[in-house]
């Protein structure tokens, strides 16, 4: 495995995908092309050096960083591709384009994509036919806002391959990003996935009025539940009172940055699915990945009573009341 790196493509322009490409900046041997769908944004950062709408404080230096709106042009560019973009807009980002099958691919979606109801290391695997030992994964526990705060922050970086891994694993470890690395792609891919159906929820409680008692059972309850649905899933070797499980999972529940919980949290208070969505200018992975997962459980025979919950408000249109009244009699 060629751990030199020196041409990492970053692909997306959110807030994650701005931390990343701050994080990767920070090494003084990598150039790190960017690829913006917007012109406007482009132009934006080409002049101010900043993103205008997300994680506007962090300064984007141009000596590291080449600006593309040419995404094959950016993939034939880089040794190495992290996949920043919302689940929901992943394939139509990358229908019109050739992935090579000797690039690193590097999933930091946390979502599924909706139209094969896959994590993305076997959406890339499956649709595209990239060689699974070319996937990596990077998960939490972290939020973007802290990255650019620069305030101690964690990363788990996941692959088949150690090698593998562990290169990624060098290139992501900054002065505030320490890095530990698992070998559990898919599974801590899912992972990834269900906290944010799990922040989901635990934003109703809030919303609801449910206080750090209820939080505590709650998530406590999720924790096992991921557990289960990993086992039925994907059976191997993992401990997920480790970071990318049980640590993601806190974070994503319990922050005011989690995006997820905030979705959740306004649908508690009353809003309507699509008033709450209206109102976040980001996406909440959750609300995608809750039907996926949902409809997974089913097709598997998994039991997932939190999943379930979470489902019946944000899909069938249940009162949170009544749904999560039925839930905390449930896990008492």
């Amino acid at each position: 495995m060629n751990q030199d790196f020196k041409h990492i493509g970053v692909i997306g322009s959110g807030s994650w995908a701005t931390a990343l490409v701050k994080i990767l900046s920070e090494k003084t041997d990598i150039q790190v092309h960017w690829w913006l769908r917007n012109q406007e944004t482009l132009d934006y950062i080409l002049q101010f050096q900043h993103n205008p709408k997300y994680l506007s404080s962090v300064e984007i230096d141009l000596e590291k960083v080449q600006l593309h709106q040419d995404l094959q042009e950016l993939i034939n560019l880089s040794e190495v591709l992290v996949l920043a973009v919302p689940s929901a807009f992943l394939h139509q980002s990358l229908q019109t384009v050739t992935l090579p099958k000797d690039k690193i691919y590097v999933s930091a979606v946390k979502g599924v994509d909706p139209n094969t109801r896959m994590v993305i290391a076997r959406y890339l695997e499956q649709i595209h036919h990239i060689p699974p030992t070319q996937i990596g994964l990077i998960t939490g526990p972290c939020h973007a806002e802290e990255v650019a705060l620069e305030k101690l922050s964690y990363l788990t970086i996941s692959a088949l391959e150690p090698a593998l891994s562990s290169a990624l694993s060098s290139l992501i470890a900054c002065r505030y990003i320490n890095t530990c690395t698992n070998n559990d792609l898919y599974g801590a891919e899912y992972a990834a996935v269900l906290k944010n159906i799990y922040a989901i929820g635990s934003g109703i409680a809030h919303g609801l009025g449910y206080g750090d008692n209820f939080q505590a059972v709650y998530t406590g309850a999720a924790i096992r539940e991921m557990e289960d649905f990993l086992e039925s899933l994907h059976e191997t070797h993992r401990d997920v009172k480790n970071a990318a499980y049980l640590g993601d999972l806190l974070v994503t529940c319990y922050s005011q940055f989690s995006r997820n919980r905030t979705f959740g949290n306004m649908l508690g208070k009353g809003y309507s699915v699509k008033s709450a969505q209206l109102e976040m200018n980001m996406v909440a992975e959750g609300f995608y990945a809750t039907g996926s997962i949902q409809e997974l459980c089913l097709e598997k025979c998994i039991k997932a009573p939190i999943i379930e919950a979470v489902y019946q408000v944000v899909y069938e249109g249940k009162m949170p009341s009544k749904v999560f009244g039925n839930l905390a009699k449930m896990l008492s």
